[in-house]
């Protein structure tokens, strides 16, 4: 049974609105889906469309989901203590660069940029509450969970389609398993009537699939 680690569903203020008041004329940085983004030790990337995947690897070579950024969500190397810290676009993506100094200099943007910051920082703790499940099933569902409420889009039957196509690796590698475990899973999951998968090979989350509430 899966315990509760909810992210509320806060309204929050839309960093995009702000940033386009504030930064008319500015052209958004794009990004086509699987290019990796750079980025810079003084500056914060925010995120205007689409999602970005955050990761690191380890000695050996693996990979591990830290994270993802969704739209007005911000990332970038001053807010992470990792190393080495990649972020990649897993969809197309627009993305404004902002140095720290502007950020410094305007106390509505970094409110603005403080909120969605705090929603990074609660998809964090959910991902480590992830981690503590010791089957890697329990680990799966709470994942996809977190993925409905984070990229979700309702559906007419009452359904939630993630929005996000993570390949079997990448799904493995967010919750250490391999990738033919995630595989077996996710063909249980489907016979079950927990999940289903579209003509487009998006994962589908039928209404009574609980949140993390």
């Amino acid at each position: 049974m899966l315990h509760s680690y909810a992210l509320e569903a806060t309204p929050q203020p839309d960093l995009r609105e702000l940033l386009e008041e504030l930064y008319r004329g500015r052209n958004l940085q794009p990004y086509r889906s699987g290019q990796p983004i750079r980025m810079l030790s003084d500056e914060i990337l925010v995120v205007c469309r689409g999602v970005v995947l955050l990761g690191t690897l380890y000695d050996n070579g693996d990979e591990a989901l830290l994270g993802l950024a969704c739209p007005s969500m911000p990332f970038g190397l001053p807010l992470s203590l990792i190393h080495p810290y990649q972020a990649t676009a897993l969809t197309d993506v627009d993305l404004m660069r902002l140095r720290l100094m502007e950020i410094e200099q305007s106390p509505m943007l970094a409110q603005g940029i403080f909120h969605h910051l705090v929603r990074r920082v609660q998809q964090s703790e959910a991902v480590l509450a992830m981690v503590g499940y010791r089957r890697v099933e329990e680990r799966l569902r709470h994942f996809l969970i977190l993925l409905k409420q984070e990229v979700g889009q309702p559906i007419e039957n009452g359904g939630t389609r993630i929005s996000v196509r993570l390949t079997h690796q990448q799904l493995a590698n967010a919750i250490g398993t391999t990738r033919v475990t995630v595989t077996r899973l996710l063909s249980q999951l489907q016979e079950e009537g927990w999940l289903v998968v579209d003509s487009h090979r998006h994962i589908i989350l039928p209404s009574h699939v609980p949140a993390l509430s």
